[in-house]
C-alpha cells in the first residue's frame, strides 16, 4: 500500500536550505519515491499561517518511506536544513488506503 511523506516548512535562509533541496530528489528516487508536490502554490484553508512550503512524496509503502527518511544519505542532507537559523520543518509519513475506514 502506498505511503506519503508530507512535509511543511518555513524557510528562513533560502541559500542554506537549497543545499538540502539540491540533494533530496536523488535520495528519494533511490527509494522509489515520486514527488507529487514540492513548493508549489498553496492556500491555507484552516490553521496557522506558519509554514510556506509544502512537499508530498509517494513511496511504495510506509517502511520504504521511513527507511528513506532514516537513511544515512538523507540524514547528511537534512543537516543543512536542521542547522540553526535555516528554518523549521515538520514531516509525517502516512499510509494511503481506504478513506472510508
Amino acid at each position: 500500500m502506498p505511503a506519503y511523506w508530507v512535509a511543511r516548512a518555513r524557510i528562513d535562509d533560502p541559500v542554506e536550505y537549497k543545499k538540502y533541496t539540491d540533494l533530496v530528489p536523488a535520495i528519494v528516487a533511490r527509494y522509489g519515491g515520486k514527488v507529487l508536490a514540492r513548493g508549489g502554490r498553496f492556500q491555507i484553508m484552516e490553521g496557522p499561517d506558519t509554514f510556506h512550503r509544502f512537499v508530498v512524496i509517494e513511496f511504495p509503502d510506509l517502511e520504504t518511506g521511513a527507511a528513506c527518511f532514516q537513511s544515512d544519505e538523507y540524514e547528511a542532507a537534512a543537516r543543512y536544513r536542521r542547522a540553526d537559523g535555516v528554518g523549521r520543518v515538520e514531516t509525517i509519513m502516512v499510509e494511503g488506503g481506504d478513506a472510508t475506514k
